[in-house]
C-alpha cells in the first residue's frame, strides 16, 4: 500500500499565492520578515515588485495592508498566527475589521504542532480572537488541496478573511479533481449514525482514522470537516446532531472560543445535544517534537478514538 502524501498547509499557502499572482495583478503579498517560514518567498521570487517585507512590525504590516486595500489592491498579509492574531489584534480589529477592508490574513504556524518553538509561538487562541471581529471570515483548511482552494476563495470573497495554516505536514485527504470549496459550507467525509465528529484543520485526517477504529468496535461515526468556522455551516451541524444524538468537536486550538464553542453556541439554541470538546484544555503548550505534542494533547488518531469511545 502506498504511503499517504503529506504536505504542510503553509506550503500550500505559498504555492497558491504564486499561482493566483499569475492570474490577478491586483494581489500584493506582505510578510513580517518571515517569507521563508510562511512560504510567501515563493510569491516573492515570482513577483518581487508585488511583495513587501514589512520587517518585524506586524501591527504596521496590517496598517499597510489596510492602506493597500483602500486603493483597490488585494493584500495578503502573512506571518505566524501568534503575531497575526495576537500581536496585531488591535490593528486587525480597528484598521481592517471596522472599515470592512478587503484584506486577507495568512496566519501560519498555528496550534500546538509548531513544536520546538514552544508555548510563546504555539497560538491556540487565534480562532477565538478572530471570531469576535464582526464581518471577519475565519478559515482553517485540513490539507493541501483544501488550503489552496481556500486561498483562491479568499481572493474572490469581498471582505476581511483570516486563514489558518500549519507548520507540520498533514495527510492529503481530498481529491484535487473532485474537491469543491465553498465558504461557509462543511463537508461530510464519512456517514455514520452513532456519533458525529466535527473537526477542523490538522485533526481532520486523524478523525477519519479514529472513525475506522471505532467502526471495528461497532461504533458508526459520522465525520464532518468544517473548514469555514465563521460563518459556520449551522444547517449541517444541526442536522448531524439530530441524526446521531451525540457530537464531538476536535480542533488544534483551545476548547475555549474555537470550533467547539461555535458548534455549542448553535446547538444550545437550535438542537441541544450532548457534546464533547476535544482540543487544548485551557493550558499553554510546551516545547517538543510536533508529533509527540499532538499525541500528548490528545489530537492523534488513537487519542481521539479513545476519547470518542469513552464518550459514546
Amino acid at each position: 500500500m502506498s504511503e499517504v502524501k503529506k504536505i504542510a498547509t503553509r506550503e500550500s499557502y505559498g504555492n497558491a499565492l504564486a499561482e493566483l499572482g499569475k492570474q490577478h495583478e491586483d494581489i500584493v503579498v506582505l510578510d513580517a520578515d518571515l517569507a521563508g517560514a510562511t512560504k510567501t518567498s515563493v510569491f516573492m521570487k515570482a513577483f518581487p515588485e508585488r511583495h513587501i517585507d514589512c520587517g518585524i512590525a506586524e501591527g504596521n504590516m496590517m496598517g499597510v495592508a489596510a492602506g493597500l486595500a483602500a486603493t483597490g489592491k488585494v493584500p495578503f498579509a502573512s506571518t505566524f498566527a501568534m503575531f497575526a492574531a495576537g500581536r496585531a489584534f488591535e490593528q486587525v480589529r480597528n484598521s481592517i475589521g471596522y472599515p470592512k477592508l478587503n484584506v486577507k490574513i495568512g496566519a501560519t504556524h498555528a496550534g500546538i504542532s509548531v513544536g520546538e518553538d514552544g508555548a510563546t509561538h504555539q497560538c491556540n487562541e487565534d480562532i477565538a480572537l478572530m471570531r469576535t471581529i464582526p464581518g471577519m471570515t475565519v478559515i482553517s483548511p485540513a490539507d493541501d488541496v483544501e488550503a489552496k482552494a481556500a486561498v483562491a476563495a479568499a481572493y474572490e470573497h469581498e471582505g476581511p478573511v483570516y486563514m489558518r495554516f500549519g507548520r507540520l505536514a498533514v495527510p492529503v485527504i481530498n481529491d484535487n479533481a473532485d474537491y469543491k470549496f465553498e465558504l461557509g459550507k462543511g463537508i461530510v467525509l464519512r456517514e455514520g449514525k452513532d456519533v458525529t465528529i466535527i473537526a477542523t484543520g490538522l485533526p481532520v485526517a486523524n478523525c477519519l482514522e479514529a472513525a475506522e477504529k471505532l467502526a471495528a468496535d461497532g461504533i458508526d461515526a459520522k465525520v464532518i470537516n468544517i473548514h469555514t468556522i465563521k460563518p459556520l455551516d449551522e444547517e449541517l451541524v444541526v442536522a448531524a446532531a439530530k441524526e446521531t444524538g451525540k457530537v464531538v468537536t476536535v480542533e488544534e486550538h483551545s476548547v475555549i472560543g474555537g470550533l467547539g464553542s461555535a458548534v455549542c453556541d448553535v446547538l444550545s439554541e437550535k438542537a441541544p445535544t450532548k457534546t464533547l470538546k476535544i482540543g487544548i484544555n485551557d493550558v499553554f503548550g510546551e516545547s517538543g517534537p510536533a508529533a509527540e505534542l499532538v499525541k500528548k494533547y490528545g489530537l492523534d488518531a488513537d487519542s481521539i478514538y479513545e476519547q470518542v469511545k469513552a464518550f459514546v
